[in-house]
C-alpha cells in the first residue's frame, strides 16, 4: 500500500518551508526536506516522535539518525528485538527494523525543535494516513506530550481524557494500546529527567503487551 506523504517542497507550513530554504543555503549536502518513516507497515509497534533533528534526521533523512536521541533509541530497540544489525548513526548502516515503525507527528524540521500548534495540524494527515494502512498495528508509544497529544487526536480523542505521563498506559478502546514515554532527548537524558533504565522499562512493558 502507498501512503501519502509530503514532498521535498511541501509548502504546508510556511515558517517550516522558509527555515528549510534558509537550511539548504547553510548546510547544502544535508537532506533538508520531510523525513518519511523507518520500518514495515504489517509492524504491531509504531513509534511516534517530535520532529526531526536540525543535525540528526534532517541531515541523514532517517528518523532519530545521527543526534543523541538516537543513540539511545535504536540500541534499545535492539535491546528488545525490534531492531537487527548496529547502529551507526548513518542511513547506510544497515540497521533493519522488526515490527516497529517509527515516525514523527511533524516530518519537517522546525525552528529550535519546536513545532507550532498549526504545523502539528497541518502534519496530521499523514500520521491518519499512517496510522490506517498499519492493519497489524496494536500498541503506539509517543514520545512526549506533543506526540501524546498528537496520536489522541488523530485517533479521535480529547487530550483531557488521557493525561501523558512516563509509561502510562491509555486503553483507547477500538484502538492501538497508547503508552507514553518522555523524549529520549540529551536535555532529557542529561537532566536525568529520562535514563536508559526508565527508558527500558517503557520497552519492557510493550513487549510484555506484545508477547
Amino acid at each position: 500500500m502507498s501512503l501519502e506523504f509530503p514532498g521535498r517542497d511541501c509548502a504546508l507550513c510556511p515558517r517550516l518551508v522558509e527555515f528549510r530554504l534558509k537550511n539548504r543555503e547553510l548546510y547544502p549536502v544535508f537532506h533538508n526536506a520531510p523525513v518519511d518513516s523507518l520500518g514495515p507497515l504489517n509492524a504491531r509497534l509504531l513509534i511516534v516522535g517530535l520532529a526531526p533533528g536540525l543535525k540528526g534526521a534532517n541531515r541523514t533523512a532517517r528518523p532519530f539518525t545521527g543526534d543523541y536521541a538516537g543513540d539511545l533509541l535504536y540500541p534499545t530497540l535492539s535491546t528488545f528485538e525490534f531492531a537487527a544489525g548496529e547502529y551507526g548513526a548513518a542511513p547506510d548502516d544497515g540497521l533493519q527494523m522488526r515490527d516497529c515503525r517509527i515516525t514523527n507527528a511533524v516530518r519537517c524540521v522546525p525552528p529550535e525543535n519546536k513545532p507550532v500548534g498549526a504545523e502539528i495540524n497541518a502534519c496530521r494527515p499523514f500520521l491518519i494516513d499512517e496510522i490506517e494502512a498499519m492493519k497489524n498495528l496494536q500498541i503506539i508509544l509517543a514520545l512526549g506530550s506533543i506526540a501524546h497529544n498528537s496520536v489522541l487526536r488523530t485517533l479521535g480523542h480529547k487530550q483531557s481524557a488521557f493525561k501523558f505521563g512516563h509509561a502510562a498506559e491509555h486503553d483507547l478502546s477500538n484502538a492501538p494500546l497508547l503508552v507514553d514515554s518522555y523524549h529520549c532527548s540529551r536535555y532529557n537524558t542529561n537532566t536525568g529527567r529520562l535514563t536508559p533504565e526508565m527508558f527500558h522499562d517503557v520497552f519492557r512493558l510493550i513487549r510484555k503487551r506484545l508477547d
